[in-house]
């Protein structure tokens, strides 16, 4: 079965171009923009939009993101709630449901991965599952042509990155730093760069490199040797003050070809 997500950063990794994948806090603001939110995005050149859903106890988010999933919250959003309103709308752009394990599981995994079937979703994140325990999980995803996206935290031993590259569905999510996502972070880009590219020689699907990428100097020094980046705060933030201005300025600032790598 084919997956949009899949055949879109296979593509544009064949091609030599780098992916972009925003994220964004579904219901920030009231559910009602969510759509509109995922066409600008989608009309900036996004490659994928990463969907959050809020949730009491979000331990992969930093403060900016755990806000706005707050805000959402405040406004009764749920992940059925989202799934409902998505399904909706047809969208271009390949969507990727970002949650935790405690949601999904509420709503029933298989009523969970039949409503994303329907809502159009190609991929979802869960960050609090770990290797052992995704194939809860994958099973009734794969059976809606749905794939799961593992975090790869660089800093784990080459034996578990191994283990995590080995039939990786979409792209592994190389996180770029110790804890929570957030804007302000210190990479070692040489460190991280030799990780990416033993990575490489473990598995085909991409590599994209996600937390703490607040600016086009860290997201071109990354795009040098990573596949495409996933920018989180950055966009959430800009969102919530309304300020297109400083997303498109973001992007405009972005090297979309490994033509052109920011040397470091």
């Amino acid at each position: 079965m084919s997956n949009q997500l899949s055949e879109k950063l296979r593509n544009l990794k064949e091609d030599g171009e780098n992916g972009f994948i925003p994220y964004i806090m579904a219901g920030d603001g009231g559910l009602q923009k969510l759509p509109e939110t995922i066409r600008y995005l989608e009309g900036l050149g996004a490659s994928a939009i990463e969907i959050g859903i809020p949730f009491s106890d979000p331990v992969a988010d930093g403060p900016s993101i755990q806000e706005a999933g707050l805000r959402a919250l405040t406004e009764g959003v749920n992940l059925r709630s989202i799934l409902e309103v998505l399904s909706e709308h047809d969208f271009s752009v390949p969507l990727i449901i970002m949650t935790y394990a405690n949601p999904v599981l509420q709503m029933g995994l298989k009523t969970f991965a039949e409503a994303a079937r329907r809502a159009g979703v190609s991929a979802c994140i869960i960050p609090d599952v770990p290797l052992e325990e995704e194939a809860l999980f994958k099973e009734p995803l794969r059976g809606e042509g749905i794939v799961l996206i593992r975090l790869v935290p660089l800093t784990a031993s080459l034996e578990r990155l191994e283990d995590l590259s080995n039939e990786a569905e979409g792209f592994l999510y190389a996180v770029t730093i110790n804890g929570i996502t957030g804007e302000k972070a210190e990479l070692e880009y040489r460190y991280l760069q030799e990780r990416v590219e033993y990575l490489k020689g473990l598995t085909k699907v991409p590599i994209y490199a996600g937390f703490g990428i607040s600016n086009p100097k860290t997201a071109n020094a990354l795009l040098a040797f990573c596949d495409g980046i996933i920018v989180g705060s950055k966009i959430v933030n800009a969102l919530h003050k309304k300020d297109k201005e400083e997303i498109e300025g973001f992007v405009r600032g972005v090297k979309r070809s490994s033509e052109a790598p920011f040397v470091f």
